[in-house]
Order: structure tokens, then sequence, then C-alpha cells
């Protein structure tokens, strides 16, 4: 064949490539930034765009998981409606604590699961307390212990809870681990794993990931979430994973992380461990039978004077996307006087970041809070090409200097609390499996407030002049950086 010939089909091959991944690209109607981010990829990089898109370019869970979780679906769907039924009473005789009923109501009409009573709602935010707090409800556990968390990394004190969690497998307690198969690889791939299952604690990877998996599933669709569920009655979640600060990423050069987590008992607890359980089935196809038990309600729960009020909103690529986005911006629109939010990870999408500002030049003191340095150099950079436009809007932004500033919150009027695993990134939003917990109540509020005033204390505020004045080979930096933003 002639060369010419060679060129001529090799282009129209290409160009058709071209075509084929940006209809594509288009007809999965996402976010603007994100479809041109796409097409641009695909354009600039003509072999490595096509291959990028193919890993990272969609949702897909794989074919078996999509299965599992339709066959999962009547299931939840009757543990759904019988708690409903069970918290009719509650809700029927106890008046609502939400100050902000647009957040509320979203929340209960979006979610399939109604708001929840939590006995007692404790607040921890010192790496030693929230050990101590693991180690004594797991050396506690009487009947079950459920562990989903996106990095376990058993060294330092995490052994010791590891080691926890085996002595109580060795006493009856039944014992259930859901672990990202990416960011606890090093667990996975350990001793660890062979002495869990030896005890007979179930240990589930969740997302796996694999060369063949590859062509068939996006792999960076990851399992964020962080929680432990005590005897159905005693939960944890929050941004801490199970890792040792004094240990974890040291070589990152930002310090020890800091993290924050919310003990909850009482019905939270059946629900978060049901999420957990869930996710497990989803990887394994086996059901549990925690989905078709009736559930008791506690007695403790049926006060309407103790404890706070609490959504759990679940979310994730095989679950209602637009769900977490639409509360997010919901809870800033509906903000009246102060909005305080605390992420690691600052990469907003162009609704969330106008949502903010609007809020700000509309009087609200909105006030940011992120770490200093950043383990994640693109993120850095992306998210500080922001700050402009923020500090134009008279958004207070301040630096962190404690360590890697790792608690994930959004506080509404000092009354509303979203807090859990989702950082201000699309990757949180659209993509991964995350848990946010929605507490309404001033008592709770005013904890959170101090908390995140004990954070600004450490950090450093912003300023618009001097942040004017950077080198202009930062701002290209950073700009370039923001281009890529919406795939972060």
């Amino acid at each position: 064949m002639d060369i010419s010939w060679l060129s001529v089909l090799f282009g129209a091959v290409y160009i058709g490539l071209i075509m084929a991944f940006g209809i594509n690209v288009i007809m999965q109607r996402r976010p603007v930034g994100v479809t041109l981010t796409w097409l641009l990829l695909l354009f600039i990089l003509p072999v490595a765009g096509f291959f990028f898109y193919l890993l990272f370019g969609s949702r897909r869970l794989g074919s078996r998981r999509l299965k599992r979780i339709e066959s999962l679906y009547p299931d939840y769907a009757q543990w759904s409606e019988h708690l409903s039924r069970v918290l009719e009473v509650h809700q029927e005789s106890c008046p609502s604590r939400a100050v902000h009923t647009g957040v509320y109501k979203l929340a209960e009409q979006t979610l399939g699961i109604p708001v929840l009573p939590s006995d007692r709602l404790q607040l921890f935010h010192e790496t030693d307390n929230i050990l101590e707090g693991l180690l004594n409800d797991v050396n506690g556990a009487q009947e079950s212990i459920v562990l989903e968390f996106y990095i376990c990394e058993p060294e330092g004190r995490i052994a010791q809870l590891a080691e926890a969690v085996i002595a109580a497998a060795r006493r009856g307690v039944e014992c259930a681990v859901v672990l990202d198969a990416v960011g606890s690889w090093s667990f996975l791939k350990s001793d660890w794993l062979q002495r869990f299952r030896k005890e007979g604690i179930s240990v589930t990877e969740s997302m796996p990931v694999g060369l063949l998996r590859m062509l068939f599933e996006r792999v960076d669709i990851r399992n964020h979430r962080k929680l432990l569920v005590v005897d159905d009655q005693i939960a944890w979640s929050g941004s801490f994973n199970l890792v040792d600060p004094v240990l974890f990423k040291q070589d990152a050069s930002v310090g020890q992380w800091v993290d924050a987590m919310i003990r909850l008992e009482g019905v939270p607890a059946h629900v978060l461990s049901t999420i957990a359980l869930w996710d497990k089935a989803m990887e394994t196809g086996e059901n549990h039978p925690l989905f078709h038990t009736n559930y008791q309600m506690p007695e403790s729960s049926l006060s309407c004077y103790t404890g706070a009020d609490v959504h759990v909103l679940p979310s994730g690529p095989g679950i209602d996307r637009e769900r977490l986005h639409q509360v997010l911006l919901t809870a800033i629109y509906e903000s009246k006087e102060e909005l305080l939010i605390s992420t690691p990870y600052f990469v907003p999408d162009e609704s969330l970041l106008q949502a903010l500002k609007t809020a700000s030049m509309r009087g609200v003191d909105v006030q940011l809070l992120v770490p200093y340095r950043n383990d994640s150099r693109m993120v850095h950079y992306a998210s500080r090409s922001y700050y402009d436009e923020l500090l134009s809007a008279g958004i207070k932004i301040h630096q962190f200097k404690g360590g890697l500033l790792h608690t994930k919150c959004v506080l509404v009027d000092r009354s509303t609390v979203l807090f859990g695993t989702v950082n201000l990134d699309m990757r949180s939003v659209w993509l991964n499996y995350e848990v946010t917990m929605i507490i309404y109540g001033h008592a709770f509020g005013l904890t959170m407030t101090t908390l995140l005033e004990q954070y600004i204390q450490q950090s450093e505020l912003v300023d618009a002049k001097r942040w004017n004045k950077r080198p202009f080979s930062k701002k290209l930096r950073e700009n370039l950086f923001q281009i890529f933003s919406p795939l972060l």
C-alpha cells in the first residue's frame, strides 16, 4: 500500500475516533467545564487523550456491579420503608430542630431516609481522643463491628486497634471490614489480611483495580467513606482515616494530618451500618440479614429533648449524583449571617463558586479554611487559582499552618452542620462514594463553631493586596492547573 494512502487511512481513523469520543463526551451531559476539559484533552493529546478518557472519562461501574446494585434495590426499599414507619412516631411527636428548612426539606424529600434522632452526639478532634474512643468502643463490642474506611495502615497506634478487632472476633463478635482497594492497598497486601480472615473476620476489597478491569470499569472511582459501627448502636464517622498521623505521609512535608470525628448513638448508627453492608454486598453479591431485620428504635431515641436530629446522606456514582450538589448549594444560598467552611481540597465547580461569592456579596460572613500546604501539588495550585475571585467578593481565606487540615465541614449560621468525608472538589461531589451527616440544632452548631475558630487561630489570613502582588509565574501556573480542575 502506498505511504500516502496509509496517511489518509490513519488520518481518517484518527478523525473518526475524535468524533466518536467527542460525541460520547457531549452526550454524557456533565458540567460544561468537565465537558470542555475532556474535549481539549482529546484534541491536544491525540493518543494519550483517548487512553485517559477510557480510564477516567466515564462513570463505568462494571456490568456485574451494576447487576448487583439493581438486585439490592428491592431489599433497600423494604428496609427504608420499614425504618420510615418506625420513625413516624418520633416525627409526629417531636418538632424538627432544623433552622434552615430548605436543606431539611430537600434532604427529607430526596434521601428516602427520614431525619434520625441521635441519643448522644459528640465531636472529637484530637487524635489521641479519637483513637482512644474507637478502641474503647471496639473493646466493648458484644455483637457486631462494621468498619469501612478509605485508608487503613495498621502501623503505630492503628495496630493496637486492629488487634482489638481480632480480639473481638475471638470472643464471638461478628466483624465485617470494607476497605478501599487503592487507599488501603498496604493493608490488603500485608499479613494483616490473612490474620483477619483466619479469625473469621470478613474483609471486602471495595472498588478493586487491575489491568483487565480498566477495560470495563473506571479505576479512579474510590470508596472514600470512613465509619465504624459497634453493635448497630454506636457509630463514628468523619474525616479520620485509620492511620497514625505521626507516621502517615511524613515525607510529604505537610505536617501531621488534622482530623475530626463524630460519635453518634441510636438510629444513625443503624443507618451507617446498613450503608457499609450495602457496599459489601455491592462487591460480593452476598446479601446481609440486616436488610431484612425489623429494627427496634431504642427507647432513649424517643425523647425529644436529648441528642440531635441527623440526616445521613450517602453519595456516589451509583446513587443520585446531583443530590449532594443540591444540598451544598441549598445550604450556601440559605445562609443568612455566617458560613464557615473547612476543606483540605478546594476545587469547586462554577455553581458552587458563584454561590459562595453571592452569599458574601449579600452580607453573609463567608470564611474558608484550607491547609497552607497540601499533599497534592495539582490541587495546591488549582485551589489557589480561585483566590482572586473569592477575595474580590469579600470572602476571608484562612490558610491553616498547624498541619494538613483534613476536617471537612460546612457550618451554616452556627445551627446547621454538614460534616463527613466530602471535600469541596468535584471528585468528592460527583464521583467518589462518600457519606455526609447533616446535623440540625444550635447546641452542636456552637460546638463545631468552637472547633473551627480554634483552627482559624492557627491560620494565616490571606491578604488581598499581598496576594495580588505574587509573581506572574505563580499566577500562570495556578491558572494552568485550573483548566484541569474539573478532572481533579
